[in-house]
């Protein structure tokens, strides 16, 4: 039997966001177990077994697809003729954005604070450019054990470029049993509670807060913008 390496997204947690090709890719394996290393189920797979690498969200967002791709790039020859499988998942930011209506209905980015991989300071320039250029901004890995700091940092610098009154959309563990998911303003994010299992979404100066008499508010972003002036 050739081997074949199939790297899964689970989706943000519901079942009920688990794709159909995603749920027969597992069905179709002989090795569920999520893998540490992405080099260790390369090595697997070459043996000739059917081997799944399973990723919250979508394994292509900030997970092991692209840690599966970097060990076939820098590998063994022998990876390059592996059969190797992506099955998107539903991720994190479009969960969050379906719980509280459309921030994401204009043009928008996806960043990670962690800087475990990157430094510190090219985030902060990526955070001054998205923000200035318009772009509603959905934060990975807002904060870690061991960098706490990161969120409060983030929601400083984007203070500089967009209004107080910015909506911002915490929303944890969403799909799971123990969801949050709440809304407040940039001058006020910074003291929300967030861990890895948070996704942020940081609203641009079009995105709009619609209040509902007992319910919560409604938060999107306009599919039209304004011209701007070259």
């Amino acid at each position: 039997m050739s081997g074949h390496l199939a790297v899964i997204g689970l989706g943000p947690g519901d079942v009920r966001h688990l794709t159909p090709e995603a749920d027969e890719a597992l069905k179709d394996t002989d090795n569920r177990e999520e893998r540490a290393r992405a080099a260790a189920a390369l090595h697997d797979a070459v043996q000739g077994t059917r081997v799944a690498i399973v990723s919250g969200g979508d394994p292509g967002v900030f997970a092991m697809a692209a840690a599966v791709c970097e060990e076939i790039e820098h590998g063994p020859e022998i990876f390059r003729a592996l059969d190797v499988t992506i099955v998107p998942g539903v991720t994190a930011m479009l969960a969050v954005a379906a719980r509280i209506g459309a921030p994401l209905g204009h043009d928008f980015c996806a960043l990670s604070l962690s800087d475990n991989l990157k430094p510190w300071p090219l985030i902060e320039r990526r955070l001054d450019a998205a923000a200035g250029a318009g772009f509603v901004i959905a934060l990975y890995n807002p904060v870690s054990q061991s960098r706490p700091w990161q969120f409060a940092r983030a929601m400083e610098r984007l203070a500089g470029v967009l209004p107080p009154a910015t909506p911002v959309v915490v929303g944890r563990a969403v799909g799971r049993a123990d969801e949050q998911v709440t809304v407040t303003t940039l001058d006020r994010a910074s003291s929300a509670a967030a861990d890895m299992a948070t996704l942020v979404i940081v609203g641009s100066r079009e995105t709009r807060l619609v209040p509902r008499a007992g319910r919560t508010p409604l938060v999107y972003t306009p599919r039209s913008a304004a011209v701007v002036s070259a």
